[in-house]
């Protein structure tokens, strides 16, 4: 048997294996078995009955244009695109989104048709251009959440305090909104501001669990709904799970620290070809220009692409610890 074709059967198989398992893993994150669980024991506390569908989020302008908006609507999950811009925090709305995942896409493109008449070399720098502006928001977004997670613990105490010298939820949710730092503040007053203007506080709660991917929240979102239908010292539970929570950041701090070296490890070998990459087109752009003039050398960086990145997701699956 050819050993090119022995060597193009094996990477296709990992390559297949590779995406077969992210795809697998995404899904659990976001409609696995604990997701669904978590969603299921929102919507029943909220509406008080399983049959009833809440929403999770407040409708949104997906554009300004109406024209866009009404395409947009049509397109399946696109809400899930806007919920993201939601818990990121930022301005943008879906169709500026996917106007600026299209303009990045052109400009990579237009580049690499310059650099090589390859259609593939130009396909594959439109996809990345493409993600460049939703990497970026999934960047806010991991920002946003983790600076919320940091500062829920101070907003529960502080609820606590405030429940015990006399103040009723909804006030102790006004105090972290007014006197809480951001961006928990915001999120706070939206929640208060929904009880205020007449929503349940059930409603309000499932909204404010969808707005923050966090799970530390929805536990504080579940154990309160559980206390309004069974009764207990509210205080006293928020208490305890602003402890719980510090805990498990001191455990996860240990275990970050004591994963450092395999993180750096994985970042300098990530990164190491694209800086000798970018060195060697410095010093002579016209030996490493055959990767992407030649046929021959167009194979060989497309197979060395699709090993990199296996290697790369297994190394950073490999130092993913999750608490």
């Amino acid at each position: 048997m050819d050993l090119t074709y022995l060597l193009f059967v094996i990477l296709v198989f990992l390559a297949v294996a590779g995406f077969i398992e992210g795809a697998y893993l995404t899904w659990n994150a976001y409609r696995g078995p604990e997701a669904r669980r978590i969603e299921h024991r929102l919507q029943t506390m909220s509406a008080g009955a399983a049959s009833v569908n809440v929403p999770l989020l407040k409708k949104r302008l997906l554009s300004d244009a109406p024209a866009m908006e009404r395409v947009l609507l049509a397109v399946p999950r696109v809400h899930a695109l806007d919920r993201v811009l939601v818990q990121s925090g930022s301005s943008l709305n879906v169709a500026r989104l996917l106007g600026l995942g299209l303009a990045f896409a052109l400009a990579a493109a237009g580049v690499a048709a310059w650099l090589s008449p390859q259609w593939i070399l130009a396909a594959a720098a439109a996809a990345l251009g493409a993600f460049v502006p939703f990497g970026y928001v999934l960047r806010l977004r991991q920002q946003r959440m983790n600076a919320i997670e940091i500062q829920l613990p101070d907003a529960l105490d502080l609820m606590a305090r405030a429940m015990q010298a006399g103040h009723a939820f909804s006030s102790a949710l006004h105090m972290v909104g007014v006197e809480g730092p951001q961006p928990i503040a915001q999120e706070f007053r939206a929640t208060f501001d929904e009880i205020n203007f007449g929503l349940p506080v059930q409603d309000a709660l499932v909204n404010l669990a969808a707005r923050v991917h966090s799970a530390d929240l929805r536990y504080f979102v579940v154990a309160v709904l559980v206390q309004r239908e069974t009764g207990g010292n509210l205080a006293e539970l928020l208490t305890s799970i602003a402890a719980l929570i510090r805990d498990r950041m001191r455990l996860k701090g240990a275990v970050r620290v004591l994963s450092a070296e395999g993180r750096l490890s994985a970042w300098i070998l990530s990164l190491m070809p694209f800086v000798l990459v970018g060195v060697i087109s410095f010093i002579n752009l016209r030996f490493i220009s055959l990767l992407w003039t030649d046929t021959i050398g167009i194979r060989m960086a497309l197979t060395a692409a699709v090993l990199m990145a296996f290697g790369i997701f297994w190394l950073w699956r490999t130092i993913a610890v999750r608490i």
